[in-house]
């Protein structure tokens, strides 16, 4: 075992043990035999901490690793996992954990979840435990997934709610997300994020772990991206001197009270960005255009969420070509 000595004059040791270093410093110049057995003694050390700790204090401790590499948002969301776990699994020592408490666990919190909530919940509980005890295998069998049909709201959905929305100060955000802005990034705009036409989008507002609204930087380096607006939108806001001022859930709110006095199946604000991206589909503007305008990462996202666009489209040439085969044998 190599021993170096510091510019302090003191003595250290250092040991890499399953991707961690370890280090040992001595105040004089440690014999071989001594450095060995502090550096097992420091291992020892560790890995009974490590055994002695429960999951709650393991998952307050993962949390805190990430706390400045995530957003708040997803801070807010491991914090909360950790805290909604039941008791008897907060407070087993790690040590103890097997895969039959998993799999009890995760039949447990089954209950009245969804299953893409329990999947959440059991990637959470995953990688507490393969950072804390690396060596853990988990082999879980998770609740079948819920394919989801997404409602897009029509045209005519859409104009009845503008028409209903008009003059109110949910106009504006509504109208934003028809443009494929998400709730959070239209919550966040200032009026210095509009230059003629142009709107800027660099930032969105979300709760933090305090439940406090903060505002971060984008979802991801695509969202950071630029939009056109209508010029009439762009004077509006201006002469206005502000977008939203109020509660981003309040939009959510107002959006659902207008669905249900209107007759309109319900749909979230969110389901705008379906909407705009139906829309730029059935215009035919390129996938990697909508991609762009929408802040959207891969193609991917988009594809398994709004892939009814491209069915349409689909089924309407199909229809067309159907048609025209008609048209020949029997015109």
């Amino acid at each position: 075992m190599k021993i170096e000595k510091l510019p302090s004059g003191s003595y250290r040791i250092r040991k890499n043990y399953k991707g961690k270093t370890y280090t040992v410093v001595f105040g004089y110049k440690p014999t071989q035999k001594e450095a060995m057995l502090a550096m097992a003694a420091e291992l020892e050390k560790i890995q009974s901490t490590k055994e002695h700790m429960t999951f709650r204090k393991a998952a307050e401790n993962y949390v805190d690793m990430k706390r400045n590499i995530l957003s708040p948002r997803t801070i807010k969301e491991y914090s909360d996992t950790a805290k909604h776990l039941p008791e008897w699994f907060r407070e087993m020592l790690l040590s103890d954990i097997t895969q039959a408490e998993i799999n009890k666990l995760v039949n447990e919190i089954s209950k009245g979840r969804a299953p893409k909530t329990v999947r959440n919940y059991h990637g959470f509980i995953s990688a507490v435990l393969n950072t804390f005890r690396p060596g853990i295998k988990i082999y879980t069998t998770l609740p079948q997934k819920i394919k989801n049909e997404p409602y897009t709201p029509s045209q005519e959905d859409v104009r009845k709610i503008l028409v209903e929305a008009k003059g109110t100060p949910y106009e504006i955000p509504i109208t934003l997300a028809c443009y494929g802005m998400r709730r959070s990034e239209i919550c966040a705009l200032t009026q210095d994020d509009i230059e003629g036409d142009v709107v800027c989008i660099n930032k969105a507002l979300v709760l933090n772990e305090n439940r406090k609204w903060v505002v971060k930087t984008t979802k991801t380096t695509e969202s950071t991206r630029k939009i056109i607006i209508p010029m009439e939108l762009a004077e509006k806001i201006r002469a206005q001197g502000y977008i939203y001022r109020g509660y981003p859930n309040s939009i959510t709110n107002y959006l659902g009270n207008i669905e249900k006095r209107l007759g309109i199946p319900h749909f979230s604000i969110h389901k705008l960005r379906h909407y705009f991206a139906s829309q730029m589909s059935a215009l035919g503007v390129p996938e990697a255009d909508i991609l762009k305008m929408g802040g959207w990462e891969t193609d991917h996202v988009m594809k398994s969420v709004y892939r009814h666009s491209m069915m349409d489209k689909e089924e309407q040439a199909k229809r067309e070509a159907a048609e025209k085969l008609r048209n020949a044998l029997f015109s």
